[in-house]
């Protein structure tokens, strides 16, 4: 599947798909904080995203319950490697540095990405 970046409002909504799994149009609405977007408005985006494959759905009567066909991991993989790619030269580890160097990391975070370092050079010097 060719993965787009999202628009704002396509973003989202997959956001709020990713957390319900499945959800009818009133309930993807009464996600979004007041004013809340007008229903026209979601069911285009909703429309727009079906066709583009991003989104599924069943219909059940009248009614269509929606489902996220892109995965999350899927498309935050895929853009994290467009920004590695047209910001650090395609180079992982030159973007490894910067984010260790600028994230402002607590202490847990910081340990917690060493021993998932560890487990990786492992795993690879086990194959």
């Amino acid at each position: 599947m060719d993965i787009k970046q999202l628009s704002k409002s396509e973003l989202q909504i997959m956001k709020y798909l990713w957390s319900l799994k499945r959800a009818f149009m009133k309930d993807i609405v009464e996600q979004f904080p007041e004013p809340r977007p007008a229903y026209t408005t979601i069911s285009t985006l909703l429309t727009r995203m079906c066709n583009k494959n991003y989104v599924g759905f069943d219909r059940l009567g009248r009614d269509k319950q929606y489902y996220p066909i892109l995965k999350k991991n899927e498309y935050f993989s895929k853009q994290v490697n467009t920004i590695i790619k047209h910001f650090y030269n395609d180079s992982r580890s030159q973007f490894a540095s910067f984010f260790a160097k600028n994230a402002d990391l607590s202490i847990e975070e910081l340990e917690e990405l060493q021993l998932l370092l560890k487990s990786k050079i492992k795993k690879k010097k086990d194959k």
